[in-house]
């Protein structure tokens, strides 16, 4: 008995410091590296601080603050690697650190810790694969098995971008700062990519041992992306991704059941959506009309469409067409063409989408997204033996566990008879 309650104790002090780490890390890392200059350095004692939160808070129990307990433990872990140094520019950070024992509160956008840290993964010196990499570690947290997932990567080889981008940072004396208001624009475009990734990771987050949405990130990348509105607010690309942020964000209380399934677009509640957000949303893309639409702001408003139809039956599918027309001459790929094709099969029929969605199967082979169309597809048309096989190649591929619950109830039906909807035309996934 005493045995059990130990673990069942330890278990929970487990899901307790994954929690902090969820919600702090960014913040932490943010923190340090202000006050000692080194990201490395930085993130290494954060690390730490950590590990021994995993050690100490069984016994010690968890503190009323442990986000604090944790700053403070790295702060500390800093203090000690430096004094073991002996080189005079060691000492010299250590007396800055020393008198500066509590990172001040942010004064605004150019003050934000964690923004200076973006600008930083995001500089220009490092390759963009590095950047990318750099920040969804550092910025949002994320595990290298989770980005090596995102993208479809070894594990190692994010390893490698990860420690290259941060040699290069410390090599290249990259200052730790928002660039000056002429430098902002050459740099934004890079940002704005990792901060899409961050904002994607929470809205659809990977790995079998995470919760399905992590509002922790999708709030962070909507908390950053304001404040880069605040330094560049006549940019209409960085209105396009908060817009579509928001409306992305807006569908979030109704995109999953109380049992942990991925709700469809076209199944949703749209009573459950936050009227809020989407207000805000269209009416960024409204203070837009005029300038000519980026990727982001194509995206936006694909989503706005979805946000103005009382229900799925009465989207303008017509529309969505022609904007993902427009977006694949901006912004071509294949999952771009992939999502067309799921507004195509909605408008005319999914016969026709299936002879885009199988021109990319060789691109799009390991992408589970295309697996799930297709087996849909399949499965309007009247194939199930080739959609159950599309299903099962779906589920093996994807790492989302609502999305596996809903991928494997679709699967299943298919042994039962499936009545056709009014159209004929398979229910359509979210666009994002």
């Amino acid at each position: 008995m005493i045995a059990d309650a130990g673990r069942s104790r330890r278990a929970d002090i487990d899901v307790r410091v994954a929690q902090v780490y969820r919600e702090e890390w960014a913040r932490i890392v943010a923190g340090l590296t202000r006050r000692c200059g080194d990201l490395g350095l930085a993130e290494e004692m954060a690390a730490e601080a950590f590990a021994s939160a995993v050690e100490r808070w069984p016994a010690e129990g968890v503190p009323p603050n442990p986000g604090g307990w944790i700053t403070t433990t790295a702060y500390r872990k800093a203090i000690d690697r430096l004094r073991r140094e002996s080189s005079r520019d060691a000492k010299q950070r250590e007396a800055l650190m020393l008198h500066d024992p509590e990172p001040p509160e942010p004064t605004g956008a150019i003050d934000d810790d964690r923004l200076r840290l973006l600008f930083t993964c995001c500089h220009p010196a490092l390759s963009l694969e590095g950047r990318v990499a750099l920040t969804l570690r550092v910025v949002a947290g994320l595990t290298v098995e989770e980005i090596a997932r995102a993208f479809l990567m070894q594990e190692s080889a994010v390893r490698q971008r990860i420690t290259r981008a941060k040699s290069k940072i410390k090599t290249a004396q990259i200052p730790y700062q928002v660039p000056a208001p002429e430098d902002l624009r050459v740099r934004i475009d890079g940002v704005l990519a990792v901060l899409y990734l961050v904002f994607n990771e929470g809205y659809f987050a990977s790995g079998s041992e995470m919760p399905a949405l992590r509002s922790e990130l999708t709030t962070e990348a909507i908390r950053l992306t304001r404040l880069v509105r605040e330094l560049l607010p006549d940019d209409a690309e960085v209105a396009g991704i908060l817009a579509l942020m928001l409306l992305s964000e807006a569908r979030s209380p109704a995109r999953i059941t109380a049992k942990g399934e991925l709700v469809r677009l076209d199944e949703q509640d749209r009573g459950l959506w936050n009227r809020e957000l989407i207000d805000e949303g269209l009416s960024l893309l409204d203070r837009l009309r005029g300038a000519v639409p980026g990727r982001y702001t194509l995206l936006a408003q694909i989503n706005a469409v979805h946000a103005a139809a009382v229900d799925a039956e009465h989207t303008d599918w017509q529309r969505i067409v022609e904007l993902y027309e427009q977006l694949e001459r901006v912004d071509p790929s294949p999952v771009v063409t992939l999502g067309k094709a799921v507004a195509i099969a909605e408008r005319d029929s999914p016969q026709q989408a299936l002879v885009i969605v199988e021109s990319l199967s060789d691109a799009l082979a390991d992408f589970h997204g295309l697996h799930v169309t297709r087996a849909e597809l399949l499965r309007a048309a009247g194939r199930p033996a080739d959609a159950m096989d599309a299903y099962d190649r779906a589920i093996s591929l994807a790492s989302n566990d609502a999305e596996i619950a809903h991928l494997t109830r679709r699967r299943d039906e298919i042994a039962v008879p499936l009545v056709p909807g009014p159209s004929g035309t398979t229910s359509n996934g979210e666009s994002r």
